[in-house]
């Protein structure tokens, strides 16, 4: 049985992604290690500086890197890239799997880079394979179990039940008072139309005055909120997996990619003058292959969705396991 590494450091978002890709190589027979990682000040430096080396691991994580080395090493962010370049250096026969892109050092080292196809504008390279938003660690066993767990807490609300999962501010983009209340209104007439009631979750992105404004629209409708800050259990898996049809907020790749999972109906709210081109690159994608609608264009009580889960887990999984 082969051994593969699965680098992970303390980003939640790549290590969800790294997870779920582990849980489909569980099915190709592959022996799974998981090396977690602690950085020093020098982790922040380029990885152009840092080179085939373990600059920027703590004394404890570089005793973590030492043989025997795998035959296979996934690498989930560009802080990992070098120390998968250095196991390479160690052992010329190791296999180098990269998620996301990573520039130009050290690339041609690795023998696939799996990255979203709306970042394809950032770089070409024959050994880059291109997916469709990015792999989450949601899976139908997880929801089934959050389902169990969730059920009898939300067993109050009528029905249909709809998810609404908010971020906020993006690099240089702010979530404005504008675009919440513009969010809330698509919401709240979502649910003149249809019913039921609300699950509602907000992030450290939304910003409190956008977290009052949405909810002064959406309160008086029956809801369960889990805000910013609540100190409550998380619900986010019971929401996907106890909701009828959900509505995310299309600033996050991970919150788009993990909603499909429920294969339910979605839709998504992209604002004004917010979201990147990249952003609006990977939303329309999931519009053209009928994962998701546009909250704004589809108030109807169906969203025209197929309600088919983006299963890039599984996709880079099986590729994987062909080297």
């Amino acid at each position: 049985m082969k051994n593969i590494w699965i680098l992970l450091d303390n980003r939640i978002g790549s290590r969800h992604q790294a997870e779920g890709i582990a849980n489909y190589l569980n099915n190709h027979k592959l022996n799974i290690i998981y090396k977690e990682l602690e950085y020093t000040k020098f982790a922040g430096l380029p990885n152009f500086i840092r080179g085939r080396t373990l600059l920027g691991l703590t004394e404890k994580s570089k005793a973590e890197i030492s043989e025997p080395y795998p035959e296979l090493v996934l690498s989930s962010t560009r802080r990992t890239a070098p120390i998968a370049r250095y196991i390479k250096k160690k052992n010329p026969q190791a296999k180098l799997i990269q998620l996301g892109h990573i520039g130009h050092t050290g690339i041609k080292e690795f023998d696939l880079v799996f990255t979203p196809e709306h970042d394809k504008n950032k770089l070409q390279a024959p050994n880059i394979h291109y997916t469709i938003g990015c792999p989450h660690f949601i899976t139908k066993e997880k929801l089934e179990q959050a389902q169990a767990e969730w059920h009898d807490k939300f067993s109050h609300l009528p029905h249909p039940i709809t998810a609404v999962i908010i971020g906020g501010a993006i690099k240089g983009h702010p979530f404005s008072l504008e675009n919440a209340e513009e969010l809330a209104k698509s919401v709240a007439n979502l649910k003149e139309k249809e019913g039921g009631s609300l699950l509602i979750t907000t992030s450290r992105r939304t910003g409190l005055e956008a977290e009052k404004k949405i909810m002064s629209y959406l309160e008086k409708y029956p809801n369960y909120a889990y805000l910013w800050g609540s100190k409550d259990n998380n619900p986010y898996l019971g929401f996907l997996a106890c909701a009828d049809n959900l509505v995310v907020t299309g600033d996050s790749v991970s919150m788009c990619s993990e909603a499909t999972a429920a294969e339910k109906g979605l839709r998504i709210f992209t604002g004004k003058n917010w979201l990147t081109p990249k952003h609006l690159r990977f939303v329309q994608s999931l519009y053209n292959n009928g994962y998701a609608s546009d909250i704004s264009e589809n108030i109807t009580n169906k969203p025209t969705t197929n309600h088919i889960s983006l299963n890039t887990a599984k996709e880079i999984a099986d590729i994987i396991s062909a080297l």
